[in-house]
């Protein structure tokens, strides 16, 4: 399965369109409480997906499946399968953050620990 380009923002998008706050972004941290412990960004909710059968209930109630909803892990491929998972519940403009928080920290914020 090719995942579609428009389903993606890279780490550079992300860091902009957090300094723009033009517009309501929907973010959400899919790593472990022991991941976020090391590194996270501000304002990024965080459901681990070890903890799926706690928060996935209430997804709908959480978040509104229109708005735009980005997506962050280590490396991009446990939020490419929350974003899928996500489509799956009718949400309707999800996008994984391509290289994950490991990118983040190499080209946006390198104050960030990397592991």
């Amino acid at each position: 399965m090719v995942e579609d380009p428009q389903s993606k923002i890279t780490v550079e998008e992300l860091a902009q369109r957090m300094v723009e706050k033009s517009e309501i972004l929907q973010l959400i941290d899919v790593r472990e409480p022991e991941e976020i412990a090391i590194a996270h960004i501000a304002g990024f909710e965080v459901l681990p997906l070890s903890q799926f059968n706690d928060w996935s209930e209430d997804i709908k109630q959480r978040f509104n499946t229109e708005s735009e909803t980005l997506v962050l892990c280590h490396h991009g491929m446990r939020s490419a399968q929350m974003c899928q998972w996500l489509r799956s519940q009718g949400f309707t403009n999800v996008k994984n953050i391509t290289g994950g928080i490991e990118a983040y920290a190499c080209l946006v914020d390198a104050s960030l620990p990397r592991y």
